[in-house]
């Protein structure tokens, strides 16, 4: 990722309060590690570096581990989520209907990658597999409205909504 698009983190000190009272409560326990990662994910929204290494250090349990659980387990998160949270359904009937294209005009217009959030924090950016919404392909959502039936022409206006 290139690093001008990275989000510094921003944990305040309640939420490191919270989360060495989550890993306090867990310590010692066997399989301690994916409650407590669910737990701070749910404190800070996502998984940064600086809260792997607090729940590395705090249940004695190696960076490296707890970096491969959250990478391999797909509810966990890397980066934050924006205020507005864009997926783009990529099943089959969407993208033979054109998701992709969509998909690739939403990392145009909000200059971000599947995975990332824009460095004001407003957007963020993901693709999803069927959504359920095959009907109205190509489909996208952004938070809980859905748009569906779109064209790449419609994705600048639906943006201006939320801006």
């Amino acid at each position: 990722m290139d690093k001008a698009k990275t989000v510094p983190f921003n944990g305040t000190k309640e939420q490191e309060e919270q989360l060495r009272a989550v890993i306090e409560a867990h310590k010692g326990q066997q399989g301690a590690t994916i409650p407590v990662l669910h737990e701070a994910q749910e404190i800070y929204g996502y998984l940064p570096f600086e809260v792997q290494a607090m729940i590395s250090e705090g249940l004695g349990v190696p960076l490296a581990e707890i970096y491969g659980i959250v990478t391999f387990y797909t509810q966990f998160s890397l980066n934050p989520k924006g205020v507005y949270q864009i997926g783009v359904c990529l099943g089959t009937a969407c993208y033979v209907k054109g998701s992709g294209d969509i998909l690739e005009k939403l990392k145009e217009l909000l200059g971000i990658d599947v995975g990332e959030c824009t460095q004001d924090g407003k957007f963020s950016l993901d693709a999803t597999r069927c959504i359920g919404a095959c009907g109205l392909a190509p489909v996208i959502t952004i938070n809980d409205d859905v748009y569906g039936r779109l064209t790449v022409e419609e994705v600048p206006d639906i943006l201006k909504k939320y801006e």
